[in-house]
């Protein structure tokens, strides 16, 4: 395949950072402290949330104790009462034991759910910067730009001004000078929007920050280090232990079941008759069978059955939606290389004309004009080119979003 041959390149080189690694310091501190502080508390949440579901099937011990003082007639009367009770289940047809997998499942999932939300917020911060620079590019082009309008319209003035054309060139001279000027305030205001973003994402200067630098890589790599596919497969493991709880539920479970109780009574009368005091404790302990028969059982099992198959189908469409997105991004590349070539071309062209302008400018026969809209032009393509570079690595950026090899 024309898209297999494309990518049998080299897994990512950045020059400071390895993009690759979620668990890299340096990508992380692309996005702000108050960002990462954000992700951190999600991590934090969901250990927690996922220990109290793998402990869930641990029965909490009931401990009550109670002390009250009445005077119903003369008499006044003190009691006190205190009990520990436990329903343990020992023994749920497997439910216990999915239980605690599903916990583990329902963590991994949640960790990936949040560790693709962080990814594409660094990616979207990465990809700011790399529109800043290509921006700042572009700005230098459209100056370039605007130096060969306003070389155009001298010499178009002073050819007016010497008879030699009439006022209609020299009206097109000015607007087409308008247009590039125009064109540069829209850039610079394009940039101040891509600063604003950048600043809420990021603490970093992106004056001082690297442009990180991507490489192609093949598709089987980007499959099999791919994070959203982790995460799909993870929804079907979960969805596979939350079935088999399910089915469990319904079959028959044990309970060892324990307690100890105290009571004490005391009522004190006259002093012609002593204080009746009764004190009694007892303990009890056994096995609770339950055999749960419920008419929906069947349909409520069908349900998460479906849900597990749906998972399954979920992960092969999302599988062949990556490819889909792998091949679009290798035909968008092929046209930016084709536009770079273009450029090259380009560059080699007015590199000649420019050498054999200034010697024809040294014999006399070209104006110092001809010399500098040339260089300008020179100057362009080769802004150009690396605008391409930079539209080649946003390109790129939407497959490192979701490759993660922490094994490189």
């Amino acid at each position: 395949m024309k898209v297999l041959q494309l990518s049998t390149l080299l897994c990512l080189a950045f020059s400071t950072l390895t993009f690759a690694n979620e668990n890299n310091n340096t990508l992380d501190s692309f996005i702000s402290d108050l960002k990462r502080k954000q992700f951190e508390y999600d991590y934090g949440k969901n250990e927690a949330e996922s220990s109290k579901l793998r402990d869930s099937w641990i029965a909490p011990l009931q401990l009550n104790y109670s002390y009250t003082r009445s005077k119903p007639f003369s008499d006044e009367l003190t009691s006190q009462s205190a009990a520990i009770r436990m329903d343990q289940p020992i023994f749920q047809s497997g439910g216990i034991y999915y239980g605690i997998k599903f916990a583990n499942a329902s963590r991994l999932y949640t960790n990936y759910t949040i560790d693709v939300a962080k990814r594409k917020m660094i990616k979207d911060t990465v990809s700011i910067l790399m529109q800043l620079k290509q921006t700042a590019l572009k700005i230098e082009a459209q100056k370039l730009q605007i130096e060969n309008s306003e070389i155009n319209l001298a010499q178009k003035k002073e050819q007016y001004l010497n008879g030699q054309l009439d006022s209609g060139f020299l009206d097109n001279a000015i607007i087409q000078r308008n247009i590039v000027i125009q064109a540069l305030y829209d850039i610079e205001t394009a940039q101040e929007k891509l600063l604003n973003k950048f600043s809420i994402l990021s603490d970093l200067d992106p004056r001082d920050t690297q442009v990180p630098h991507l490489e192609l890589i093949n598709l089987e790599d980007f499959l099999a280090h791919n994070i959203v596919l982790k995460q799909k497969n993870a929804e079907i493991k979960k969805s596979e232990y939350k079935k088999d709880i399910t089915v469990a539920k319904y079959l028959p479970r044990v309970n060892l079941t324990a307690g100890y109780s105290w009571n004490n009574t005391e009522q004190q009368f006259d002093a012609t008759y002593p204080a009746f005091k009764n004190d009694a404790q007892y303990y009890d302990y056994g096995v609770r069978v339950n055999i749960p028969i419920d008419l929906n059982t069947f349909r409520d099992i069908e349900s998460v059955k479906i849900d597990f198959l749906k998972s399954q189908v979920v992960e092969k469409d999302k599988e062949r939606e990556l490819k889909a997105l792998f091949e679009q991004v290798l035909k968008n590349i092929e046209n930016f290389d084709k536009k770079i070539a273009l450029s090259n071309d380009n560059i080699e062209l007015y590199t000649k004309l420019s050498e054999d302008t200034k010697k024809l400018f040294s014999a006399g026969y070209k104006t110092e004009y001809d010399v500098d809209t040339l260089n300008n032009s020179l100057r362009i393509q080769e802004l150009d080119s690396k605008v391409y570079e930079i539209d080649k690595q946003l390109e790129l950026l939407n497959l490192y979003e979701m490759y993660v090899n922490e094994g490189k």
